[in-house]
C-alpha cells in the first residue's frame, strides 16, 4: 500500500472509531472522573424551579471564584487555594485559567496525581494534547496506582493523537492496576478494550488490497 493509502485508511479508522464511541468520549464523559456534574434529567423543558437552582449554583461559583481570586491577589494563596481555584475554572470551562491555577498549585504541591490528571484534562480542552499526554505520564509516575489517569491517557492517544496502539496498551496497564476498571459513564475498561480492538480489525478487513 501506498503511504497516501495508509495514511487514509489510518483516518478512516479513526473517524469510524470516534462515531462509535461518540456519545462517551469526545462529550468529555470520560474526563470528568473527579467532578462528575449530577445526572441531568430528560427533560426538554425545565421547570422554573430548575431554571432557579441552576442559576443559584452558577451565582455560587461565580463569588467563589472571586472570593478566591481576591485571596490569589493579595498573595495569600496556598495549594489549596490554587486548587480549588483550578477545579472551580474546571467546572466552568475556563480551560486556560485552570491551567494556570493548577500549575500553580502543582509548584506548591508536585506530587499530585489527581491534579496533574485535572491539569491534563484542561490541556486536552484548550486543544493541547501532547501537553495533556505528559501530564498523565507524571501522574502515572506519580503513582503508578492511579487509574484516571491511565484511563484519560488512553483517551487521549486514541482520539487526540492517532496512536491506537499506544491507547489500547494504556487501557491493558489500567486493567493490571484493577481488573475491574471502568470508565465514568460505567462501561468496562475490559469491553472497551474489546469493541476498539474489534472495530480496528474491522477497518483493516475494508481495506483494498493493492496491486
Amino acid at each position: 500500500m501506498t503511504t497516501v493509502g495508509k495514511m487514509i485508511k489510518q483516518e478512516t479508522m479513526l473517524i469510524a472509531i470516534a462515531i462509535t464511541f461518540l456519545l462517551g468520549f469526545l462529550t468529555g464523559t470520560i474526563f470528568t472522573v473527579y467532578k462528575m456534574s449530577p445526572a441531568k434529567t430528560t427533560a426538554s423543558q425545565p421547570d422554573n424551579s430548575t431554571k432557579q437552582q441552576g442559576l443559584a449554583m452558577n451565582n455560587e461559583q461565580a463569588q467563589a471564584i472571586a472570593a478566591l481570586e481576591a485571596e490569589v491577589e493579595k498573595g495569600h494563596a496556598n495549594a489549596e487555594t490554587w486548587t480549588r481555584l483550578g477545579n472551580l475554572y474546571y467546572d466552568t470551562n475556563q480551560s486556560q485559567k485552570a491551567i494556570n491555577a493548577y500549575t500553580h498549585a502543582l509548584d506548591l504541591m508536585p506530587a499530585n496525581a489527581d491534579i496533574l490528571t485535572d491539569l491534563g484534562v484542561m490541556y486536552r480542552r484548550d486543544n493541547q494534547p501532547e501537553k495533556a499526554l505528559e501530564s498523565f505520564n507524571k501522574a502515572i509516575q506519580t503513582n503508578p496506582q492511579h487509574e484516571p489517569s491511565r484511563l484519560n491517557k488512553g483517551v487521549v492517544l486514541l482520539y487526540d493523537l492517532g496512536r491506537s496502539s499506544e491507547a489500547l496498551q494504556a487501557w491493558q496497564e489500567l486493567l493490571t492496576v484493577n481488573a475491574n476498571a471502568t470508565t465514568a459513564n460505567g462501561k468496562s475498561v475490559r469491553d472497551l478494550i474489546a469493541e476498539v480492538t474489534k472495530e480496528i480489525g474491522s477497518s483493516d478487513k475494508q481495506e483494498p488490497k493493492g496491486k
